[in-house]
């Protein structure tokens, strides 16, 4: 009996000492940055968090995510979230918009930093170029080039005659000026009057819709932006109460009762997000990693909002389309 005792004392001894010469290693940590919060996008954090256990990452087993949100209105808690993710230490840190990201760049040049979703990020200084953005800063872009003479003619082949368009947008961000300016020129060579109508918080969506029923547009184009995507359900709410036709960039929006929508596949970039989380916690340095375009595009149409409306997709789109939702 004594031996007995004496051998399991030895063996825990051994145990013990084993895990102290060998310590578990620090579980990674990766710092999100959410505009919104988690609540505000249902269908993007499952697509990069099921990549992430495909490659091995599992949230709450082998890796945490610190998520951090704000809401749409307070752009200027950004600054102290960055410090506080820095602070605490995580290992990579993700961002969607170039506010958020150029926050993070602040607060840190060492933690590496995955872009999500900005528009421009050469142009707005956040990588050197898309194939050595430098610094610590890579990921994914919605750069596309000009899409927006495309969606121009997507509504005017569903609405003929058409020769009035709203376009609503978020004035305080470049990218999205810039997508303005290409819209005006598309219009002016298709023919069509573009009516902008600007909103900065969501406290502005609904008289920016009064604005462009009182000057009589005929449809809408919505710009994509942190503000127009967190109050995407409103936006469509909104156009279908003021019986605005409208085109939208991504199929979030469509998935919600929008009329159509065309532009890259969202989901990919969440996808490819989780693909440069990992490799940077393998070790890869983020200045090497190239930013990726999209490269896939999608058309997506909504039967039903289109039958409220009184609009009879004409068979050339219904055709092209990628998804109809009837």
């Amino acid at each position: 009996m004594r031996t007995r005792c004496l051998l399991l004392l030895v063996n825990l001894a051994l145990v013990i000492a084993s895990s102290a010469a060998y310590p578990q290693q620090p579980v990674p940590r990766i710092g999100m940055v959410l505009q919104g919060g988690v609540d505000a996008f249902p269908e993007s954090l499952p697509v990069f968090r099921n990549k992430l256990r495909d490659l091995g990452y599992i949230e709450g087993q082998n890796i945490s995510i610190e998520y951090r949100g704000y809401p749409p209105e307070r752009p200027d808690l950004l600054p102290g979230i960055a410090k506080e993710l820095v602070q605490s230490r995580v290992d990579v840190m993700v961002a969607i918009s170039t506010p958020e990201i150029r926050a993070l760049m602040q607060a840190t040049n060492t933690i590496p930093i995955v872009m999500i979703g900005p528009g421009d990020p050469v142009g707005a200084g956040l990588i050197a170029s898309l194939a050595h953005p430098g610094g610590n800063v890579t990921g994914m872009t919605f750069l596309t080039g000009d899409l927006s003479g495309k969606r121009l003619e997507l509504l005017k082949e569903a609405i003929p005659g058409l020769s009035r368009v709203g376009v609503l947008f978020n004035p305080d961000n470049p990218v999205v000026r810039q997508d303005v300016m290409q819209l005006q020129a598309a219009g002016r060579t298709l023919g069509i009057t573009i009516h902008p109508a600007e909103v900065r918080e969501p406290s502005e969506l609904s008289s920016a819709f009064s604005s462009m029923t009182g000057t009589h547009d005929k449809a809408l184009v919505v710009v994509i932006d942190p503000i127009t995507w967190v109050n995407r359900k409103v936006i469509v709410d909104l156009a279908a109460r003021n019986r605005l036709p409208s085109i939208f960039y991504t199929s979030g929006f469509t998935e919600l009762g929008g009329l159509m929508s065309f532009g890259p596949r969202g989901s990919d970039n969440w996808s490819e997000a989780a693909v440069y989380v990992a490799k940077i916690l393998k070790g890869a340095n983020p200045a090497d990693l190239p930013v990726q375009q999209p490269t896939l595009f999608e058309l997506v149409v909504n039967l039903k909002t289109a039958k409220t409306l009184g609009i009879t997709f004409p068979e050339s789109i219904l055709q092209r389309a990628d998804k109809v939702i009837r």
